[in-house]
């Protein structure tokens, strides 16, 4: 199914968006009628998924960015706004697993740290940047891509599954702060999804995970982008610091 207008007129920032979730998202919204910012350390496959996007005449400009350097992420926000004239839409898809099947007494500090800097203090800097600007126009939709790792845990991924775990808790604490901005923050909780992502981890870890999906699968991207579109739609206007699920039956809250 597919809103051809859904989007039309919004900007929307992808970060992640060369590939995996972040790619198809940035299509579905794209597709639906939005103007995309692109954000991506990944210079090259960023330029390529750009290509293809506007093949399809869905309007595209892509940032090389390290969501880890604030510097760098405040830069690309100010370039976008400047680009686009707003922001209306943030998907934040950019994340890394680091170490699987690794004990903490075997975990590394430096990888625990790298793990974290990407996915929590990437999440942060981010929303940071995003939401005073949404909050001047009194509009916007916020969406951070945690995982069933932050709610549950996997044993063996203990920097996955912490940095995740403090995406949400960030989810539940800004979305109250902007509550009442016409802001939505949410966030999804994927199980395993079929991405570039996972194809670095190993057998093992990921067969403990797929086992634990009662629809006995691996989740599609695609199935991610329909959900991921609703949630920062303008017709989802009442749902803010939530988690939504998307586990194939995982999460049990």
């Amino acid at each position: 199914m597919n809103f051809s207008d859904r989007f039309k007129g919004q900007v929307a920032i992808i970060t992640g968006g060369a590939d995996g979730l972040g790619k198809s998202i940035a299509q579905r919204l794209g597709a639906e009628g939005a103007s995309l910012a692109l954000f991506d350390r990944n210079t090259v496959l960023l330029e390529q998924t750009a290509q293809e996007l506007m093949a399809q005449n869905i309007r595209v400009r892509t940032y090389t960015v390290d969501i880890s350097q604030e510097e760098a992420v405040k830069h690309s926000v100010a370039q976008t706004v400047k680009d686009f004239g707003k922001i209306d839409v943030v998907v934040h898809s950019a994340g890394i697993v680091g170490p699987t099947s690794t004990k903490i007494t075997d975990y590394a500090t430096a990888d625990f740290e790298k793990v974290c800097a990407v996915n929590l203090f990437g999440s942060f800097l981010i929303t940071k940047h995003t939401v005073g600007h949404m909050a001047g126009r009194g509009y916007g939709r916020i969406l951070l891509i945690a995982s069933i790792a932050g709610k549950e845990g996997n044993p063996g991924m203990v920097g996955y599954s912490v940095s995740k775990a403090g995406v949400i808790g960030l989810v539940k604490a800004i979305a109250k702060e902007y509550a009442t901005a016409g802001i939505t923050i949410n966030g999804l909780a994927p199980a395993v999804i079929r991405t570039a992502m996972n194809a670095d981890t190993a057998p093992e870890q990921l067969a403990y995970m797929t086992a634990k999906i009662p629809m006995g699968r691996l989740g599609e991207p695609d199935e991610v982008a329909a959900m991921a579109t609703f949630i920062v739609s303008p017709e989802n206007s009442f749902s803010t610091g939530f988690i939504y699920d998307i586990s194939g039956g995982r999460a049990t809250y």
